[in-house]
């Protein structure tokens, strides 16, 4: 068979076979909260033969189909990761074109008006401009009834849990309440409650792209019971059947939350 002929092949079948994947879907079960890692755009770009900044482009282009699938499907909160605070660390050449990227993107999420964006990471650490743009999306989508989308810019695990200690021992230095007060009320609670992602569900399911099988530091304290799936496709190439194919896997799974 000719490339021509499997091309056309695949685009009668695998509309098919996402019909076939969703019916087998179950009603209840499926994921509230999904965070996604979303890797591989430079391997992407070096495969292609294209430059490092069109593999973050075609990362971008793909955050907008993903989060109609989610939201075809009813899932309330969507966690991406778009730069963690190592990745800050990247030679200006590449680092300085990959936060225009994000900016125009979640620009372009914050004007559709469906999703209500919620910046979550460092914000201290990244430029002014950046650090606005993601300020001015979660300000313009404040009451939008949509998908909740955290958008992680700036973002490290254990970044977040110091911050969440910090804010809490601030939270209590000015209520006047001691140290010795305070180690001996502490709970898992009390820290959850300064996390970035405070108020909401922790992540059901964590998708990493690009075949990697590693956190790398993402959401450590709300992912202790996540499900995870790794996806081999680079994030530019994961398609609607992909994230099909983890929630079959995820409904197939026996949660045990640690039991």
């Amino acid at each position: 068979m000719t490339l021509k002929a499997k091309q056309a092949a695949r685009r009668v079948l695998y509309p098919l076979y996402e019909a076939r994947l969703v019916r087998r879907l179950p009603e209840q079960g499926l994921p509230q909260h999904v965070g996604v890692m979303l890797d591989g755009n430079r391997r992407w770009a070096r495969a292609v033969g294209a430059d490092t900044a069109a593999g973050h482009r075609a990362g971008a282009a793909n955050i907008s189909p993903f989060l109609e699938w989610c939201d075809e499907l009813g899932i309330e909160v969507v966690t991406l990761w778009l730069l963690s605070t190592d990745n800050l660390n990247r030679p200006r050449e590449e680092l300085d074109p990959l936060l225009r990227i994000i900016e125009e993107v979640v620009g372009e999420l914050a004007a559709d008006g469906r999703w209500r964006i919620n910046p979550v990471g460092a914000l201290d650490l990244l430029p002014d401009s950046t650090a606005r743009a993601l300020k001015e999306a979660a300000a313009v989508t404040r009451g939008v009834e949509g998908v909740w989308v955290n958008v992680a810019v700036g973002y490290g695990g254990r970044r977040e849990i110091t911050d969440a200690v910090r804010a809490l021992l601030q939270h209590h230095a000015q209520e006047g309440t001691s140290l010795e007060e305070l180690a001996g009320s502490l709970d898992v609670e009390h820290i959850a409650d300064h996390l970035y992602t405070k108020g909401q569900p922790d992540p059901d399911l964590v998708i990493r792209t690009s075949g990697e099988q590693r956190l790398g530091g993402f959401l450590l304290w709300q992912s202790a019971h996540s499900e995870f799936y790794f996806c081999e496709a680079y994030w530019p190439d994961f398609r609607r059947v992909d994230f099909l194919r983890a929630l079959r896997d995820y409904a197939l799974r026996q949660r045990r939350f640690g039991v």
